[in-house]
């Protein structure tokens, strides 16, 4: 028995010392032990890398100080592989992976006797200093198996991990959302048309989804200042509060828009005053949250004032500041704005992201869209994203409010329902097909939401027509196409059909049920080879009655501002956008010209430009052409440049100058003669996009 139990020991003992993990051995580091072998493998990598490290000029000059940290593995062949680097310069990243590259072709690791990969992190100090560097293993030790990707899956994790370990700025590596502003978006979709199978119609991005086509913390650490003082760091580079921990994350970042500035009326000056706080965070790698507060006053020129005070008296508040949401009276003529958003974000699998929140979405390739676009107010929403195959598909459900006084006798907003769903389509690398559809109901249609509705797959006019037709909802249809001529030039367009009667297409006779939309535009990265320098031309044709409905809670409005183009309906628009970064600089030109046709002030016809207006007061049947009515020529001219003093919220420094040329044929109301100049200037952390092209 006592042979019997040592035989079973000694075998079990030996199987347990047979399985013994040994490190790479690097040349001049043969016949030690195994800890001592590690630490030479360590010792003799680190002196080969400074040795022949040579530190580029321009860290130099700026007597750059900070470090460089290389995430590398030792494979099974005991070839020395670079897979990250992460460094302030692009420079300093270019001569990690020359020196690696000149690395000689070591013995490998092991595990129980067979070839395994290992990982490590290498932090690099700038200025170097050989005594002072250290190593990190990050992988444990991964056997030698038949299926390839099972190590990739490994490794992928394992580097994750320790890029977010080390990261200053953890959202990258998260299910969060890039904030949309159509200059921050630019670099983003040049990187995503560059590689085959991506979507880039609906917005906002995350972070995640974007990471196979872009480094942004390699971007954001190429601009990175090099501030030794706490405060230093935080003004110009990082998170004010930042927490890490196992498998969890926050930061607490204050927002702000303070500016000044004075247009030609006879108000003494503009300003805005918004003072917020942003926490975002993440419970584990699948799960992301966001909360953000506005609290904020304002005076905007002249034509924004107006407009927004007295067009359709507002339950409950005197103004909507245009994109934010109901506003009190502020001291002379200024408005009191508070806005709350928020969102969480979950990712359960590669197929599937689950939002619910209070915010904004985007869905077009355009500056304008006529699907879902950002001008109006925050409303709450619940959105699943599908990526599978070629495939991108979006399903969005909101709660919208119509908060005219008009709509209700109780004083409280009428409350209106909108289900949309999106269909990306990458048929090619060059040419992708998107297929839109959307309802709008209220609480008069269905006493709410109805439950059809809520099925992300359903063709929504099927069930609009089988509940009662036009009288119970509004059903939009449409079609997007972008095609890239190349590396560097795309083209797109949208086509949207509110209503559409075939065979008064075709007669020529201005039908006024045709309500359709049509968009063509195109862009240009790299233009003329001046790098980051973006230039988009775009044109928007929409016809009289689009977005309007005969049950006017049914339009397609939110918070008395349209939730698709900007102008509404019965108008076309030419648009030419030029954009420029460098580093923290940034320009911004835009220029815009179009016709639309307001209402006449003595008349009780609609013709078919106010969305809030019912199409049953229409001018005729037929004879209906764009920019009818009270047609006006509208030319608008934006100039912007700045400097970005925190990326992490996007706070620049930042002067505007706007021209507005507004020349209607009856010159009475809100819609009146007008040649607006306004200059500003302020510091603003740009989260979101605002909309005075108006």
């Amino acid at each position: 028995m006592n042979r019997l139990l040592f035989a079973i020991i000694l075998l079990f003992s030996s199987s347990i010392f047979g399985q013994i993990e040994k490190p790479p051995i690097y040349p001049g580091c043969e016949n030690l032990d195994a800890n001592q072998t590690e630490a030479c493998f360590f010792t003799s990598l680190k002196n080969d890398v400074i040795s022949k490290f040579n530190v580029p000029e321009k860290a130099i000059r700026e007597n750059y100080k900070g470090k460089v940290n290389v995430i590398f593995v030792v494979d099974n062949t005991g070839k020395i592989n670079v897979l990250h680097v992460t460094a302030m310069y692009q420079e300093l990243e270019d001569e990690v992976n020359r020196i690696f590259n000149t690395l000689p072709k070591i013995v490998p690791a092991t595990y129980n006797s067979r070839n395994i990969e290992k990982q490590y992190l290498l932090p690099i100090s700038i200025p170097l200093d050989k005594a002072g560097q250290e190593y990190q293993v990050l992988a444990k030790p991964t056997p030698v198996v038949s299926e390839p990707f099972m190590i990739e899956d490994t490794q992928k994790v394992e580097i994750e991990d320790a890029i977010q370990n080390t990261s200053i700025f953890p959202e990258f590596q998260s299910e969060l959302n890039i904030p949309f502003t159509h200059i921050g978006y630019d670099d983003i979709i040049y990187h995503l048309e560059q590689n085959e199978n991506t979507h880039t119609a609906s917005k906002p991005y995350l972070y995640n989804e974007v990471k196979p086509y872009i480094d942004l913390e390699a971007k954001r650490n190429a601009i990175l200042k090099d501030k030794e003082t706490w405060a230093g760091r935080k003004l110009w580079n990082e998170h004010l509060f930042l927490v890490k921990g196992k498998n969890y994350w926050f930061t607490v970042n204050p927002a702000f828009d303070f500016q000044i500035g004075k247009d030609n009326s006879d108000i003494d000056y503009t300003y805005n005053n918004t003072r917020a706080i942003q926490i975002q965070g993440s419970l584990g790698k699948k799960f992301s949250f966001s909360t953000s507060f506005y609290e904020s006053q304002g005076r905007f020129a002249q034509y924004i004032n107006e407009t927004t005070r007295e067009y359709n008296p507002i339950i409950g508040a005197s103004a909507i500041v245009p994109g934010r949401g109901k506003a009190k009276s502020f001291k002379e003529g200024g408005f009191d704005y508070p806005v709350a958003e928020a969102y969480l974000s979950y990712t359960p699998n590669e197929f599937f992201n689950f939002q619910f929140g209070n915010g904004k979405n985007f869905i077009g390739d355009g500056y304008r869209t006529f699907f879902l676009s950002d001008v109006a107010s925050p409303y709450p929403f619940f959105k699943i994203s599908t990526n599978f195959w070629k495939i991108k598909y979006t399903n969005l459900w909101m709660w919208m409010s119509d908060v005219r006084r008009t709509t209700t006798d109780d004083g409280t907003n009428l409350q209106k329902y909108v289900a949309m769903h999106h269909l990306s389509w990458n048929v090619t690398k060059n040419f992708n097909i998107g297929l839109f559809e959307a309802v709008i109901t209220n609480e008069n249609s269905y006493n709410g939401f109805d439950v059809s509705f809520f099925n992300p797959i359903i063709f929504y006019r099927a069930v609009e027509f089988s509940n009662g037709g036009d009288l119970s909802g509004n059903v939009q249809i449409g079609l997007n196409m972008k095609y890239k001529i190349n590396e560097r030039i795309s083209v797109y367009n949208q086509f949207l059909v509110d209503e559409m009667t075939v065979d008064e297409v075709f007669s020529g006779e201005g039908y006024w049920g045709n309500k359709f939309a049509f968009q063509l535009g195109g862009k240009f990265f790299d233009a003329f080879k001046i790098k980051n320098l973006m230039l988009q031309g775009e044109f928007n044709w929409v016809r009289p009655y689009t977005f309007a409905h005969g049950e006017i809670p049914l339009n397609s409005g939110h918070y008395n501002q349209p939730i698709s183009h900007l102008w509404g309906g019965n108008f076309w628009e030419v648009a030419g956008i030029a954009r420029y970064q460098k580093d923290r600089w940034y320009g911004d030109m835009k220029i815009i010209i179009g016709e639309k046709g307001f209402d006449f002030s003595n008349s009780n016809v609609t013709y078919g430009g106010d969305i809030y207006k019912s199409y049953n007061d229409r001018l005729s049947d037929y004879d209906n052409s764009v920019a009818q009515g009270n047609t006006t020529n509208i030319f608008i001219t934006e100039l912007k440049a700045g400097y970005v003093i925190n990326p992490v919220t996007n706070l620049n420094a930042f002067a505007g100058f706007t021209y507005r040329g507004f020349s209607p044929l009856e010159s009475a109301g809100i819609v009146r003669e007008d040649q607006t100049t306004w200059f500003t200037v302020g510091v603003r952390s740009d989260l979101f996009n605002w909309y005075f092209d108006r």
